[in-house]
């Protein structure tokens, strides 16, 4: 196995784990601006305001986007498996 093919299963590694990651990310990012606008403009300044509409909101995200992205995982995970005596070899 050469340093290049190490390189080129590292990136494909990192480009699924943010891809995987970022619909829960962005819905706890959009949700968390969403309340720091309301408490900016209410002058409520409590800090675990913010924590369980994300947590509901993350968690929406993952039932809604969850077949996605278990199949992209597992697909990732396929073509890991099968390329595995060519990376051998």
């Amino acid at each position: 196995m050469t340093p290049e093919t190490v390189v080129a299963l590292g990136r494909q590694a990192v480009e699924v784990a943010l891809t995987l990651s970022g619909p829960m990310l962005l819905s706890a990012l959009t949700i968390g601006l969403l309340i720091s606008v309301f408490q900016a403009a209410t002058q409520i300044n409590e800090a675990t305001l913010s924590f369980i509409p994300k947590l509901v909101g993350t968690f929406t995200m993952l039932i809604l986007a969850g077949p996605w992205m278990l199949r992209m995982f597992v697909d990732f995970v396929r073509q890991l498996f099968e390329r595995i005596p060519q990376l051998i070899g």
